[in-house]
């Protein structure tokens, strides 16, 4: 299984970027696939999810309306596109799966849920 996280930089406040997990080695079926964000000093923390059987996303409070998860199956990526980014976004973005997941529409933003991670990428909002 190969994650591998794409598409973070420099932007202004209020800019928008679109954040790419290439995913492999993995059917996609009945996965779900997480983007989470972490900052020096802090606990890693769910950004937003989509658990692909029952088709549902979620969002963690500060991003809603402002992030949007969506998935291309026929390039196996999952998307994150960030609009109206604030300096508090700032963090090393990370994409995780869970090839076969059981958890709950609740669960999806916990790290405990997820067996593979891809490598950071740096997502800079300046004020």
């Amino acid at each position: 299984v190969q994650l591998q996280a794409s598409g973070g930089g420099l932007v202004q406040t209020g800019g928008s970027l679109r954040l790419s997990c290439a995913h492999s080695g993995f059917r996609l079926d009945f996965a779900a696939i997480g983007w989470f964000r972490q900052v020096p000093g802090k606990e890693r923390e769910g950004v937003s999810c989509i658990s692909v059987g029952p088709n549902t996303t979620k969002y963690t409070d500060s991003v809603k309306g402002r992030f949007i998860i969506s998935r291309d199956s026929a390039k196996n990526t999952v998307y994150l596109q960030m609009n109206n980014l604030k300096p508090e976004d700032t963090a090393v973005y990370y994409c995780a799966a869970d090839e076969y997941y059981s958890g709950s529409y609740y669960s999806c933003l916990e790290r405990y849920e997820y067996d593979y991670w891809g490598q950071g990428t740096l997502v800079t909002v300046s004020s």
